[in-house]
């Protein structure tokens, strides 16, 4: 099946995303709020609703709403109504979630994403408060049977429910919106956002139309909690939904699944409508109410946000929309980057190194920035070093590899092991003249016109000098020498 859809088909998506909040207990009980604890540890009574247990919304939860919804320009509803979303689900032990529907807590607001490089706009419809659902566990051992166990620590753990207006038109798009959301939710500090711990994780709504026609019937693919999985999963079912189409079948509305190791999606159940949940105003719980007050100190305590950083950075620093995006994707990366700056390096080739050689070693170290062994100090040392000509390109990357292992000082790294470029006309020359003694055929080549020789020639020299002789002298001192010569 094809993933890429015939030219006069449209994919439309909308996304829902479940973002667990960060906090220290659950939405409407105080049992903590933790992953990983030994199976149905850690559901009190009030999320199993048993008799007699009355919920009470979670402050915390709340606020963690209110920023968000502030940091999108979204409208938060000064009165909200949580609801009973009534279902029958072996994870779900009430038989229904506490959900909000007809009043959200946030409404509207935009998300801003680059993609193609260019800075877009997803509209959003809502986002509203919610607890999450227990879990269920294949696979287990039960005296020589597999079976599936029912774990009900997840049951309760706040959620903030992001729900996106279908604007999204491919699958690309989607991931890159889902990642512009994530590095906001996480910026926010109002999710952990671990993919595997299932602390974000999307839901998307894919539907098909020929160019200009009414929406089709949409599908919609449960828990992707992985970028690629969900963009692999929209590219199937698209192409999915086109092909079936086309041989004159139709479209169900269905729920699915992503079976990430055949790539394709398979039903889960049909797809319900709201009605079928027979949503009704929850009586245990009153009317949600912030007043202007709240929001006014939850504002006052707003950060600097990811894309009025990106434009800080671009103004300031001159730098590409897109690298200022990269190094505000956490703010880690955009502390990390701003304390290079400030340690005296320049803003270009800090940018550039952090994208570059640092992304790469800590991509194969497996470890975020947060964690990283090279203090923002020794890079920014680093750089001025290769500016001031001490070292080149090369000599330079050999220094970062003894500053990643550990090694501390860059000067002394330098002395140590001999690293400083050699300047030297006299010695470059000696170099060069030795060069082009043992290398007559490319000689003869660059005499030929062929203008590639020279770079070999470079090459050979910044080999004989163990790449401390300084680039562009060496140039200078070949062209100088093979046109005297000519």
């Amino acid at each position: 099946m094809s993933s890429a859809p015939a030219r006069d088909w449209e994919i439309v998506i909308g996304l829902e995303t479940h973002v667990q909040l960060s906090t220290a207990s659950k939405m409407f009980s105080d049992a903590p709020n933790l992953f990983g604890r030994e199976p149905n540890t850690l559901a009190s009574e009030v999320d199993l609703a048993l008799p007699g247990a009355l919920p009470v919304a979670n402050r915390a939860a709340v606020e963690r709403a209110i920023r968000f919804g502030l940091a999108v320009g979204a409208r938060v509803a000064e009165r909200s109504v949580f609801a009973r979303k009534n279902y029958f689900y072996p994870d779900l032990p009430k038989g229904y979630q506490i959900s909000q529907f007809e009043i959200p807590v946030v409404q509207g607001g935009q998300v801003p994403y680059l993609f193609g490089g260019e800075r877009r706009l997803a509209q959003l419809t809502r986002a509203h408060l919610e607890e999450d659902a227990g879990k269920s566990v294949h696979g287990i051992d039960w005296g020589g049977h597999d079976a599936t166990g029912i774990d009900l620590n997840r049951a309760g753990t706040p959620l903030l429910e992001i729900v996106s207006e279908p604007v999204l038109r491919s699958a690309a798009e989607a991931a890159a919106y889902a990642r512009s959301l994530h590095a906001l939710v996480v910026w926010l500090d109002i999710c952990d956002g671990n993919l595997q711990e299932g602390s974000f994780r999307c839901d998307a709504n894919v539907s098909v139309r020929r160019r200009g026609a009414p929406l089709g019937t949409r599908c919609e693919i449960k828990n992707l909690n992985s970028f690629r999985f969900l963009e692999r999963a929209i590219e199937y079912e698209a192409a999915r939904q086109i092909e079936l189409i086309e041989d004159g079948g139709s479209v169900r509305q269905q729920t699915l699944l992503f079976d990430p190791d055949r790539g394709q999606t398979r039903p889960m159940r049909s797809k319900e409508d709201s009605h079928d949940y027979r949503y009704f105003p929850d009586p245990d719980l009153p009317p949600l109410v912030i007043d202007e007050a709240w929001v006014g100190r939850v504002r006052e305590q707003l950060p600097e946000l990811p894309v009025q950083m990106a434009e800080r950075l671009a103004s300031q620093h001159a730098l590409a929309a897109a690298d200022a995006a990269w190094l505000t994707q956490s703010r880690a990366h955009a502390a990390y980057f701003e304390a290079c700056v400030a340690a005296g390096a320049a803003a270009k080739p800090a940018a550039n190194w952090i994208m570059g050689e640092l992304a790469a070693a800590l991509n194969r170290a497996d470890i975020d920035i947060e964690r990283c062994p090279l203090p923002a100090p020794e890079l920014a040392q680093l750089l001025r070093r290769q500016a001031d000509g001490t070292l080149s390109g090369k000599t330079a990357r050999e220094v970062f590899a003894a500053l990643w292992e550990g090694e501390r000082g860059v000067d002394a790294i330098i002395e140590r092991r001999g690293l400083r470029q050699i300047d030297d006309a006299s010695a470059i020359a000696d170099a060069v003249a030795a060069v082009l003694a043992a290398n007559p055929r490319n000689v003869a080549e660059y005499r030929a016109g062929k203008t590639k020789a020279l770079n070999a020639l470079v090459g050979q020299v910044m080999k004989a000098t163990a790449g401390r002789a300084n680039p562009q002298q060496v140039g200078e001192a070949l062209r100088a020498a093979l046109d005297a010569a000519t």
